[in-house]
């Protein structure tokens, strides 16, 4: 049996200065519009609460759910729907909301279901992004911070529902076998 380590990347002080700066450019890029904004559960809803609060918009809010990696640190295979779109984003600017861009396969699943509903324009702001695992090319547009091929925790991401509510993000790194 094998116990799981923490490694800090990321303070809290950090996230919450970045996740000000995020809000203050999407608040300059949309100036003036109406934004809807689509999260994807459940590792999103703790960045998304906070980038919310220090966006100067008009959003609505609306989530959807995908099922990549089950319980494991790996993609498990296609990705599935879990929760629809529950509103109509037919002409809309539209800011996905995303916790970690890791293969891209996830996101862009997602960013076809979405642009198949015709909306203005889309954007992808990602707390994390970690690039050296992107098998899909995907955009980011508004990135918290990059990462390196590490399992992260915390800041709402989890590991088999555990470490969500962890104000930091950290590395998970197993200890040796006992």
């Amino acid at each position: 049996m094998t116990q799981e380590r923490l490694q800090l990347l990321f303070p809290p002080e950090q996230i919450a200065q970045r996740i000000r700066e995020l809000g203050e450019l999407i608040s300059t890029d949309y100036s003036g519009r109406q934004v809807a904004v689509v999260g994807v559960l459940k590792c999103c809803f703790v960045f998304l609460a906070d980038l919310i609060r220090g966006l100067d918009l008009d959003v609505t809010i609306d989530f959807v759910q995908i099922e990549s990696y089950g319980a494991l640190r790996e993609p498990t295979g296609p990705c599935t729907l879990v929760k629809e779109l529950g509103i109509d984003i037919t002409g809309r600017d539209v800011l996905v909301i995303e916790d970690i861009v890791d293969t891209g396969a996830t996101l862009a699943h997602l960013l076809s279901e979405l642009r198949a509903r015709s909306p203005e324009s889309i954007r992808v702001c990602a707390l994390l992004n970690k690039q050296a695992r992107r098998r899909v090319a995907v955009a980011v547009d508004y990135v918290g911070f990059e990462v390196d091929d590490v399992f992260v925790v915390g800041c709402g991401l989890d590991f088999s529902e555990r470490y969500r509510a962890l104000p930091g993000i950290y590395a998970l790194l197993p200890d040796e076998p006992a």
